[in-house]
């Protein structure tokens, strides 16, 4: 057992399996009390059993550490609520609130339906929402904690997860806002984007150059936790990890700006924009013809 998060409690959402699972189990491991959340659902999103928060919880506890099961869905209010209640009701406080349940419903845009569009937004943004909101409440009282909310790079944008990846940017947004707003709170927010074996890669069409491990997500997730990145004003951040590699997210701004002389019209943009403000390339469209090929060819070489 190690000491990094010695005295903390955090909750963690999606903590039955792949990453959720191999945070929780880390961040025991370095001392913090655990609430596992996991709805127990398939990547679909279908037949929710509460067996696989229960048989994390007592792994924490056979390897002597301390941890809780709820097992409600985070895509409630109620839900979220609950898992924030059970941290502060066993344990009498809330340092830590890590989000990483999600699903997938695959489907080009063009065909999508509601029910593949809502379910997918609901657990990934307003998943991480309902324990955001739930967690800050508490963390302002206490004048202190961590948030940190799980994205991919597909917020980038995605050829046929489109509601994967709009919830995915969303939680990036959702994050950035809880960095500025809970500040003046002591509250810290991040948001991790893991490329790592999991139910969910395996379904990705194209081989994944770097990718890693669940277990090589949770050192990072408890390095976010700890004092030690509080006391270096971590904050706002989008982080990588696949494998060995950890990188950096650069944040949103202008690249190139042209003023008119007078308004513009449409003409003048036509003839001005290109060799003035110009584009920003898409670095996923030199991906997408490769991609087609292979999901075409029914490749799942992330297996």
């Amino acid at each position: 057992m190690g000491n990094f998060l010695a005295g903390k409690v955090v909750a963690v959402t999606g903590a039955g399996r792949g990453i959720g699972r191999a945070v929780a189990l880390a961040c025991a491991a370095e001392g913090a009390k655990v609430v596992v959340n996991d709805y127990g659902v398939s990547v679909s999103g279908a037949e929710p059993t509460s067996e696989v928060a229960a048989a994390v919880a007592k792994e924490i506890e056979a390897a002597g550490g301390q941890a809780t099961a709820v097992a409600d869905d985070v895509s409630t209010m109620a839900g979220g609520q609950r898992v924030v209640d059970t941290a502060v009701d066993r344990y009498g406080r809330l340092d830590g609130a890590v989000c990483a349940a999600g699903i997938l419903r695959e489907r080009m845009l063009f065909n999508m339906t509601e029910q593949e569009w809502d379910p997918v937004i609901a657990t990934h943004l307003k998943g991480t929402f309902t324990v955001l909101r739930a967690a800050s409440a508490v963390m302002r009282r206490q004048r202190g904690g961590t948030f940190i909310g799980f994205t991919s790079g597909n917020h980038q944008g995605s050829v046929s997860q489109a509601n994967y990846a709009a919830a995915k940017g969303g939680v990036i947004s959702l994050v950035r806002s809880a960095a500025l707003g809970l500040r003046k709170y002591g509250v810290t927010a991040n948001c991790v984007a893991p490329v790592a074996r999991t139910r969910m890669s395996a379904e990705v069409p194209l081989k994944l150059a770097e990718i890693g491990e669940a277990e090589d997500v949770a050192p990072l997730v408890v390095y976010l936790l700890s004092e030690r990145a509080r006391e270096q004003a971590v904050t706002g951040q989008v982080y990588t990890v696949a494998g060995p590699k950890i990188a950096v997210w650069a944040q949103p701004r202008e690249l190139r700006a042209a003023y008119a002389d007078g308004a513009w019209t449409p003409q003048r943009i036509a003839d001005l924009l290109p060799g003035t403000v110009g584009t920003d390339p898409m670095p996923m469209l030199a991906l997408v013809d490769a991609m087609a090929e292979a999901a075409a060819a029914k490749a799942r070489p992330n297996l």
